[in-house]
């Protein structure tokens, strides 16, 4: 092998990994490098290097269970097509890639107070952790987040539709 090539195989790949890392660095999405990754424990999500792992609007199943029984909202932040393919019983779409397009009308017809549970595709989406952020910057107060998602809700038989 050449070693003109190794050598500037290995330059090349050194100045990738340090822009990678300064890209890092300054991004606000950037991921931690030091953290707790146990998706056991809470969210994993590339959000900002400073975000908590465990968010405190989150719930488990059985407080989702319960809420649902209550007849508490549920909202659905998964883009339109998996809505369509199934959702929990009941909930509403509003789709975090969507969601400056269609706010105005849910905001019209779900007042501030209004009760809610947001789910997304499961523990490693954060989705739902996002619309509940940008909720609550609207004013929304009684906002959850049942971080294992409509695939727990699904697994577990609980009502679902279509």
């Amino acid at each position: 092998m050449n070693k003109t090539l190794i050598k500037n195989t290995f330059f090349f790949l050194f100045v990738a990994a340090c822009l990678g890392g300064l890209v890092n660095l300054f991004s606000p999405r950037a991921i931690a490098w030091i953290g707790d990754w146990d998706k056991s424990k809470g969210v994993v999500t590339p959000g900002g290097k400073n975000d908590a792992v465990v968010h405190r609007r989150e719930i488990e199943l059985p407080e989702a269970q319960a809420l649902f029984k209550q007849g508490v909202l549920f909202v659905d932040a998964r883009p339109k097509e998996l809505y369509d393919e199934g959702r929990i019983q009941g909930a509403v779409l509003l789709s975090f890639d969507d969601v400056w397009n269609t706010i105005g009308k849910f905001e019209k017809q779900y007042p501030s107070e209004t009760p809610m549970v947001l789910y997304c595709s499961g523990r490693e989406c954060p989705d739902s952790h996002e619309l509940a952020k940008i909720l609550v910057d609207l004013g929304y107060s009684s906002v959850k987040v049942f971080s294992d998602g409509f695939p727990l809700w699904r697994d577990q038989l609980l009502p679902v539709e279509p």
